[in-house]
């Protein structure tokens, strides 16, 4: 990475390029200050139950395929009632010969984490003990399936403006016999990368974030979250471990505390940003599940919010960004500052 990054201005539009994508981001600045006339949502309540009797994901409760929750005291994890994927492919459906018309059968199974019994605590409200359980219940999910799967996808939309259908915080694990189109991309990325430098890409970043700071928002012992100089979205974050690790099972019981101490920090800032419990789709990649050497992989998670002035004004992804290329208003420098400011608010 060029030291000639400082070199882009705050001020002026400028295009940056996503090293894990090979995909591009324009970013504007100057939009910033343009007056807002667009769509306003309505900011999500925050004073939920601790339980919910019409919850299908709360303790004890009938969920809407007629399976019963035990009355779970922790994480809790089953079989999706309606998976996008099922464990056995569909052996009927043959390949098309046609060169544009082509498909393929897939196989995999969808399941579902409540990460608590209780229906009102997000991420950033449960104890250290709570946390450490989802963490845990992350790797071990990551290593079992990744057996019999050369893919699993951790993930967790919260909140409805990011599709989530339920307010009881939980999370999904999809596990699939194919590398999806992002998997692949950074796959062939990051490899690429190692074999010309021998070193693996996000490592880089972590070590030139960490003496910069400019997009540091916070660290622990074990782990840093940065905005990316490719951010795309407005609040977007990278989570990464400052040492080498390729999968969530690689890590020992240290780092799984450190990993849910800093997953919790970076929630709050979230929430000190606008004073809302704040939306996002959050992903983990690692290493796919095959016999190839992972040397070039560094695991890290995604954070994909989606507000962008307020807890009520968020980005929309249209026109441009839908037909030409991704395009941000306010820096990825501008917003590490103000996530900063959250967390600084956050520890008095």
């Amino acid at each position: 990475m060029s030291d000639n990054e400082n070199e882009t201005s705050a001020e002026h539009p400028h295009r940056r390029l996503n090293p894990l994508t090979g995909r591009h981001i324009v970013v504007s600045p100057h939009r910033a200050k343009r007056p807002w006339l667009g769509q306003e949502d309505t900011a999500e309540a925050s004073d939920l139950p601790s339980y919910d009797p019409k919850c299908y994901l709360c303790p004890d409760n009938e969920r809407i395929g007629g399976d019963k929750n035990p009355d779970y005291q922790s994480t809790y994890i089953f079989d999706n009632d309606f998976p996008a994927i099922l464990d056995i492919a569909h052996v009927g459906q043959k390949p098309s010969k046609h060169p544009l018309f082509q498909s393929q059968n897939i196989a995999g199974v969808c399941k579902v984490i409540c990460f608590s019994p209780d229906h009102s605590q997000t991420l950033p409200d449960l104890t250290p003990t709570a946390m450490r359980e989802i963490v845990d219940s992350w790797c071990d999910e990551s290593q079992k399936l990744g057996k019999d799967y050369q893919w699993v996808q951790i993930f967790e939309n919260k909140g409805a403006m990011m599709g989530c259908s339920n307010p009881h915080p939980h999370g999904q694990i999809w596990a699939t016999d194919f590398l999806p189109d992002e998997a692949q991309t950074e796959d062939d990325k990051q490899r690429a990368y190692f074999a010309t430098h021998g070193r693996a890409m996000l490592l880089d970043v972590v070590q030139y974030e960490r003496e910069k700071k400019e997009r540091l928002v916070i660290e622990n012992d074990d782990w840093i979250v940065i905005v990316p100089y490719w951010a795309q979205w407005p609040f977007e974050t990278l989570l990464l471990p400052r040492f080498s690790a390729a999968r969530l099972d690689e890590l020992n019981d240290a780092q799984r505390d450190n990993l849910g101490a800093i997953m919790q920090s970076l929630t709050r800032c979230y929430d000190a940003l606008f004073g809302v419990s704040f939306p996002y789709s959050m992903g983990w990649h690692g290493a796919p599940f095959d016999e190839r050497d992972t040397k070039a992989w560094q695991l890290h998670a995604h954070f994909y919010p989606p507000l962008l002035r307020s807890a009520t004004v968020r980005k929309f992804m249209v026109g441009y960004e839908m037909m030409a290329e991704s395009q941000r208003d306010i820096t990825p420098e501008q917003a590490a500052s103000r996530l900063r400011e959250g967390h600084q608010r956050d520890r008095l």
